[in-house]
């Protein structure tokens, strides 16, 4: 019973993790420049769209992560508790859930607090620089989650 809770856990984090840092990488390199080459100044709106099409998708990838990170840990040989750095497995995987935090707390605060003060903004000028500090934090998230990525390298091999 262990290992089918083990592969299944594995198989879903991995198809979350694909989903929200793939969805990441996908929007930022392929997405917004292809939108702005085509729409110019109307790729905003298509972003928006897309934006709202995706959040929650990433909101549910986010939930399952945390799940699916939890039950791995607690069946994992080398995980000795929450906190404790006393070996190299334990010393990543806690690395690895600080940048994860740092990835969803970034997630949060752009959804939940960045993207409604954008929409109320008049101004364009205040407006653009809200939209480019919200691009800045994906690609924040981008290189968080490649961050994560690798320190799960690091400790699949400890």
């Amino acid at each position: 019973m262990r290992e089918i809770m083990l592969a299944g856990s594995y198989w879903l984090h991995s198809i979350a993790t694909v989903v929200w840092i793939g969805g990441i990488a996908f929007i930022l390199l392929i997405v917004i420049p292809s939108a702005k080459q085509v729409l110019g100044v109307e790729a905003g709106k298509l972003m928006g769209d897309i934006s709202k099409r995706f959040t929650p998708i990433a909101n549910y990838s986010i939930i399952v992560l945390f799940i699916t990170g939890a039950v791995l840990a607690a069946l994992n040989k080398q995980f000795s508790g929450i906190g404790n750095f006393s070996n190299g497995w334990s010393s990543g995987l806690i690395v690895k859930h600080v940048l994860v935090l740092g990835m969803a707390a970034v997630h949060f605060y752009r959804g939940l607090i960045l993207a409604p003060k954008i929409a109320k903004t008049e101004p364009a000028a205040e407006k653009a620089s809200l939209q480019k500090l919200s691009l800045n934090l994906v690609k924040v998230n981008f290189c968080l989650g490649l961050m994560v990525l690798l320190f799960s390298g690091i400790i699949s091999i400890l």
